[in-house]
């Protein structure tokens, strides 16, 4: 087998996560989470449209996670992220943080957008 090490430029990925937390280049955020860019920020959840909104043109894929169970965004939300050209892909956060870096590292344009397991 055939390692090859991951360079990420930089952005940062995902370290790790558990209950209430996620950890992003050796820090701990507790609570919802987003990434974009090189960095994370504290993040309100749901109820938080504008700031997803205001990643409309830096990112093509929005990966928002839903904690440990998978359900379904708002309707509002979801239609007011595509209409402002996001792609929004929903899936639980452990599943969200592992494709967020693996997009990452391939150099792609997306954010993350976490509510903690």
């Amino acid at each position: 087998m055939r390692i090859n090490e991951i360079s990420f430029t930089d952005a940062v990925p995902v370290d790790g996560y558990g209950p209430g937390f996620f950890r992003v280049g050796g820090e701990v955020h507790a609570g919802p989470m987003l990434m974009a860019g090189a960095g994370a920020q504290d993040w309100d959840g749901l109820e938080d449209s504008a700031t997803l909104l205001a990643l409309a043109g830096q990112v093509d894929v929005l990966f928002v996670g839903t904690g440990s169970e998978i359900f379904h965004l708002p309707a509002d939300l979801r239609s007011a992220l595509e209409a402002a050209g996001l792609g929004v892909e929903v899936m639980n956060s452990p599943s969200a943080c592992r494709t967020y870096n693996v997009l990452l590292s391939e150099g792609r344009r997306v954010a993350l957008a976490v509510l903690p397991v």
